[in-house]
C-alpha cells in the first residue's frame, strides 16, 4: 500500500477511536503545544497592546510568592481584553477571591472579592468581555449560572474596596466543573469543562454559551451547546483533566489545555489548537 493511503487509512482509524477526534463541533483541529504542567497547565490569555501581543499561561509555578504566603495557592485560567490581563486566585477557606490585573502600561493591582452567602469560594476563571466592562468568573461543581463583576482596573478602579458580584449569566441547562470561558463574540462565550459524567453528552467537553445579549449590567440568559469531547491523547491510560481556554482574535485560533493522566502529565499534556471549518 502506497504511503498516502497508509496516512488516509490511519487518520480514519484515529478518528474512530473514542476520545480522538479531528473536529470538536465545528472547531477543527490543526495541531498542538507541549503544556509544561508547572508554569502551564492552568490556562491562557491572549494579551494585544501596542508594544506586541504575547501568550501568558499560569501554573503553580507562576504563583508569586508574595499572593502564596497570604493564603491564595490556587491560580485559574487567566482573561485579557483592551490590553487588560487578570489572573484569578482562591484560597482554601472562606477567604476572599483575588483578581491580580496587570494595566496596559505595565503596572499591576490586586482586586479582593469578597464571598457572597450563597457563592462557593472557587475561583476557577476570568473572561473578560469585549467592550473591556464586564469580568465573568467560574466556580466549580454543578452550577447552572456562571457570575459577573465589573472589570476590575476599568469599571472598579479602586483596590481598597470590595470588587462587587454585579450579575449572572443564567444558563438554560446545569453544567459542571468550568475550568475556564472565553468570549469569542460579545454573546458567545467557549467553554472547557472537566464533566467526568457526560451531563452534556459528552465527558470532558467544550461548551458553547450563547447570550441572549450582551452584558449590560442585569441578568442574561445563556443558552448551553455541548459540542463535542476535548482531544484525550496520551502515552497513559487514566482521567485526564481539561483546563483553560482562550479565543485568539488576530487569526481566529482557539486554544485548550488538557492535562495528561498518571506521570505522563509531565511528558505529553497539551495545549491544543482549533479553527472553526
Amino acid at each position: 500500500m502506497r504511503r498516502t493511503a497508509l496516512l488516509a487509512v490511519f487518520a480514519l482509524a484515529l478518528s474512530l477511536v473514542p476520545g480522538v477526534a479531528a473536529a470538536t463541533g465545528p472547531w477543527q483541529r490543526i495541531g498542538s503545544d507541549r503544556a509544561r504542567p508547572l508554569d502551564e497547565s492552568q490556562g491562557l490569555a491572549t494579551v494585544e497592546r501596542p508594544s506586541g501581543t504575547t501568550i501568558r499561561y499560569t501554573g503553580i509555578g507562576t504563583i508569586p510568592g508574595s499572593l502564596s504566603s497570604r493564603g491564595w495557592n490556587h491560580v485559574g485560567d487567566p482573561g485579557s481584553a483592551r490590553g487588560f490581563y487578570v489572573e484569578p486566585y482562591q484560597r482554601d477557606d472562606r477567604g476572599p477571591k483575588l483578581f491580580r490585573v496587570q494595566a496596559p502600561d505595565g503596572s499591576w493591582a490586586e482586586y479582593q472579592h469578597a464571598l457572597e452567602s450563597w457563592e462557593a469560594n472557587n475561583n476557577s476563571f476570568s473572561a473578560v468581555s469585549p467592550d473591556g466592562r464586564w469580568m465573568v468568573t467560574g466556580e466549580w461543581g454543578t452550577m447552572g449560572r456562571l457570575l459577573v463583576h465589573p472589570m476590575p482596573g476599568v469599571a472598579h478602579t479602586d483596590p481598597a474596596t470590595n470588587l462587587p458580584y454585579a450579575f449572572a449569566i443564567r444558563l438554560d441547562r446545569q453544567v459542571r466543573d468550568i475550568q475556564g470561558c472565553d468570549f469569542v463574540t460579545d454573546t458567545q462565550l467557549l467553554c472547557s469543562s472537566n464533566d467526568p459524567t457526560s451531563t452534556l453528552g459528552f465527558t470532558k467537553p467544550l461548551l458553547q454559551v450563547d447570550l441572549a445579549g450582551p452584558l449590560s449590567g442585569g441578568d442574561v440568559t445563556g443558552r448551553v451547546t455541548g459540542l463535542g469531547q476535548l482531544p484525550l491523547e496520551s502515552g497513559c491510560s487514566g482521567e485526564f483533566e481539561s483546563q483553560g481556554i482562550d479565543f485568539d482574535e488576530r487569526d481566529a485560533t482557539l486554544r485548550v489545555v488538557v492535562m495528561s493522566p498518571g506521570i505522563c502529565v509531565a511528558f505529553d499534556s497539551k495545549t491544543w489548537r482549533f479553527r472553526r471549518s
